[in-house]
């Protein structure tokens, strides 16, 4: 496919994110089919589609053959929309004697008169309006009304060629109740658009589009997610990294503690992707915001989205350890947000992102944690995927993003439940180890792409005045297996018994 030298010879249809998918639009003067099971939002998409041409004051016609007029003005009230006179609905009505039995003809089948009676309506409905823009709802009657394969292509030909005479651009929709496996109108058609409908064992459903075919026009491949709430469909297209480079300044960024800043070689990376691992509790979430903390003194705005834990319950707690999370984000440096993975689709959240990053030039971002991600992905390989796409989308707009898995497990094997370390930038890892019967926490960091890193083992403390890092472990063997092994002196260790980190 190759696209076109412009934009300007499209319709667009009134809903962003699909003119994004289709690079601008509906070329114009061509036939269009949209089909998806019922409840997909087809009838939404086709009155968005109309209503951003009577804005544009081009004269519009919906040909309804399985909603009434009263059904159309409703679901479009639904959504707050007003179908005034610039939206002519037409009614598709059977001729009283085909409905009467006693009129019905014996030597012709009354379909065949249904058939040639609704497409006579159709023409005059065109001739009158005179429209620029036309939806066919649905294509299932017409099918049914046809009998055969053969009649029912001949008639969608027949309407194709009647509507390329009117140059007007063509919606038609087909609900495939009648045959979904009936493909004679993708061949006829200009461009197809399926809108598809999952229900996942748990949560809301999710809807999904994909352009089926687009003929001599480039378009955005693949399925993109949306959703229809109040205000028509919204569509979310897939991100594509590449398409997003901008150029900035790579310099490290400290956090404010220098033993972990020492750790990791003088800091993190600017426009570089940190992935902290490690069981539950051990504080991957405090690690994460004290790099949020550390962007709100460089003046900078940082977004957090917390899929696991209760916001109320995040600002108590880290408000126990010194971090003034409420009062950032009154002042706007700090904006962060509550994920429900079960109602949310991962191309939703992939545009929240992008939509903080670009409106509000975020430079920090912190996704805790990946595990809720997961949790609203179908499958895992879907997920490294769209892992792979935002990171590098926030890595090419200099935004330093920070991700949290946790593990399962406590001490010894612990395991990850999604293998995503190979795409971040850099690894740190945090385990608990037992030591003369006391529960410690240790921290290293295993990789990192840019400049050189400490290889030891250090241990830390979460307390009342927040992070704080010791020394290297030099006197203890077996640190990360759970249970060290203590092979230094004696004088290394407190009167507990452990390590004792500096405060």
């Amino acid at each position: 496919m190759t696209a076109t030298s412009g934009v300007s010879n499209k319709a667009k249809t009134g809903i962003v994110g699909l003119d994004n998918v289709l690079v601008g639009g509906l070329v114009r003067n061509r036939l269009y089919l949209l089909e998806g099971s019922p409840g997909t939002g087809k009838t939404t998409v086709a009155l968005q589609f109309l209503l951003d041409g009577a804005r544009l004051g081009e004269r519009t016609l919906y040909i309804t053959l399985s909603e009434t007029d009263e059904e159309l003005r409703d679901g479009a009230a639904s959504h707050g929309w007003e179908l005034d006179d610039s939206i002519t609905i037409f009614e598709v009505i059977p001729p009283e004697s085909l409905l009467d039995a006693n009129q019905q003809q014996t030597l012709l089948y009354s379909s065949d008169l249904e058939l040639g009676e609704t497409t006579r309506q159709i023409f005059d409905a065109v001739d009158r309006v005179k429209p620029t823009r036309i939806v066919l709802d649905s294509l299932s009657e017409i099918r049914l009304l046809a009998g055969s394969s053969l009649r029912y292509r001949r008639q969608i030909l027949a309407l194709k060629h009647y509507f390329a005479r009117h140059a007007t651009t063509v919606l038609m929709l087909d609900d495939l109740t009648a045959d979904s496996l009936d493909k004679t109108v993708h061949s006829v058609a200009h461009g197809v658009i399926r809108l598809e409908e999952l229900a996942p064992d748990y949560g809301a459903q999710r809807r999904r589009l994909r352009v089926i075919k687009y003929r001599g026009q480039h378009f955005r491949g693949g399925h993109h997610d949306y959703t229809i709430e109040r205000g028509g469909v919204q569509v979310f297209p897939r991100l594509v990294s590449l398409e997003h480079k901008t150029g900035f300044h790579r310099e490290r960024l400290v956090s404010g503690i220098e033993q972990l800043d020492t750790l990791l070689g003088g800091g993190i990376e600017k426009g570089s992707s940190t992935l902290v691992l490690g069981p539950a509790g051990t504080g991957k979430s405090i690690f994460t915001l004290q790099y949020v903390l550390a962007a709100a003194a460089r003046g900078e705005s940082a977004a957090v989205f917390v899929f696991d834990e209760e916001l109320g319950l995040l600002f108590e707690r880290t408000r126990q350890l010194g971090f003034d999370l409420g009062g950032l984000r009154a002042s706007g440096q700090l904006l962060i947000e509550q994920i429900d993975a079960a109602e949310l689709s991962p191309g939703e959240f992939a545009h929240k992102v992008r939509a903080l990053v670009d409106e509000h030039a975020v430079k920090t971002v912190v996704i805790d944690s990946l595990n809720g991600y997961q949790a609203a992905m179908p499958q895992e390989n879907s997920l490294v995927l769209h892992v792979h796409e935002l990171l590098q989308y926030l890595n090419r707009q200099g935004a330093t993003s920070f991700l949290t898995v946790a593990q399962h497990g406590l001490v010894g094997d612990t395991q990850t439940p999604v293998d995503v370390t190979y795409l971040a930038d850099t690894v740190i890892l945090l385990r608990y180890f037992e030591a003369a019967g006391r529960v410690r926490r240790a921290i290293s960091v295993v990789k990192k792409r840019a400049g050189v890193h400490e290889d030891t083992i250090r241990e830390y403390r979460i307390g009342r005045s927040g992070l704080s890092i010791g020394s290297p472990l030099v006197g203890f063997q077996g640190v990360l297996r759970g249970i060290p092994t203590f092979v230094g002196d004696e004088t290394e260790l407190d009167v507990n018994g452990a390590h004792e980190p500096a405060p």
